[in-house]
């Protein structure tokens, strides 16, 4: 039995009794990979279905929604003598024909990095290297991406290639594109925890949902549906920050700032999605030195329009869609393991699939 279950257990069944007792349907989106871990970790899925809610996974794996293109131009660069730093859940994601594994198993020197600042270090000590950083994520790592273009110290040999994406823009895209019934967001603490609440006002303004920013224990996610459950029975659509512990209003004004002072926004694609637009986080031209798009522009031009369509059975985009449960992929289990995964829906930890394997395949 967990810690989860002997200290929590009471609430979580008076939470659980109260939503029975609204006796709603509801479908619910969060996006973000920590609160789909604790979803099915802790078995919260099929409680919350049985109290008619069901909770479907978005777009919140920033390794996932990276796309094969973005792939394929960092293994062009890795294939071509520059020394590619990466956050390790990167080196598994398939690129047209190859991951950076793949070619770091044929030569190619792609290094595992835990921070930004490993790659300062590895850069002055290899000063004839040409270091590229691949910089992953949301909001939440953005700003370390930030810290790294800002400082005065930075080494001339290292470059970045931002793969960096906000979320406001892709729930406005989820609201627009209608694929979904959807009754209200979670919001993903993280994220939030940086840009504040005010990023999310227009989701409840303009397009009726009701939100809940929440924390990542299980009890966080009981109540972000409970509130949002509440909302709907009272007829309002509002954003009520349940994480207030961690998350300011105004967010994290400095990180804000630093992020303001290195990138602009960009129209990108995310895997399973059109352009998004506004979604993307690209380096100012003032720091165009250390931009890797401009700093090896020619390198890079037999890959720049390239598009890569999806591994052959994947339905890894309709999962960041929330259309489809990882277990109903064909592929999943069987062709498509952690251990030989065929999306990036099973490489990362954050991915939907990769946290259905390691837990939802015990629960069920």
């Amino acid at each position: 039995m967990t810690s989860f279950q002997l200290r929590d257990r009471g609430t979580a069944e008076r939470v659980l009794y109260a939503l029975k007792a609204l006796d709603q349907d509801l479908d619910i989106m969060h996006v973000c990979g920590t609160h789909q871990d604790t979803l099915v970790r802790f078995g919260l899925d099929p409680l919350l279905r049985e109290a008619g809610v069901r909770v479907r996974q978005g777009p919140g794996c920033p390794v996932c929604v990276t796309t094969g293109e973005e792939i394929e131009h960092a293994v062009t660069l890795a294939r071509k003598g520059k020394v590619i730093a990466s956050f390790g859940d990167m080196l598994r994601v398939p690129g047209k024909e190859m991951d950076l594994a793949s070619a770091r198993s044929e030569g190619a020197d792609v290094r595992i990095v835990y921070s930004s600042t490993d790659v300062i270090r590895m850069a002055r000590s290899e000063p004839h290297k040409e270091f590229v950083f691949l910089g992953i994520g949301f909001e939440t790592t953005a700003p370390t991406t930030s810290a790294l273009l800002l400082d005065k110290d930075l080494p001339e040999n290292v470059s970045i290639l931002s793969y960096h994406r906000t979320v406001p823009p892709a729930l406005a895209a989820i609201a627009n594109m209608g694929e979904l019934r959807l009754d209200g967001l979670i919001e993903p603490g993280h994220v939030s925890m940086v840009i504040g609440e005010a990023p999310y006002r227009f989701l409840s303004e303009e397009h009726g949902l009701p939100q809940a920013i929440a924390g990542f224990e299980p009890l966080d996610m009981l109540m972000a549906c409970l509130e949002i459950a509440k909302q709907k029975s009272e007829g309002r659509s509002v954003l009520t920050n349940l994480y207030s512990r961690v998350v300011r209003p105004e967010g994290n004004p400095a990180a804000l700032e630093a992020m303001s002072r290195t990138f602009c926004t960009a129209d990108v694609r995310w895997r399973g999605f059109p352009v998004i637009p506004g979604s993307g986080l690209s380096i100012r031209e003032e720091f165009a030195e250390h931009d890797a798009r401009k700093r090896f522009e020619d390198e890079l031009q037999e890959v720049k329009d390239l598009v890569i369509p999806e591994p052959p059975g994947c339905r890894c985009g309709e999962v960041l869609r929330g259309l489809m449960e990882p277990r109903d992929c064909p592929l999943f289990g069987h062709a498509c393991t952690p251990m030989s995964p065929v999306g990036p829906c099973m490489v990362s930890r954050e991915g939907g699939c990769n946290i259905e394997f390691r837990w939802g395949r015990k629960q069920n």
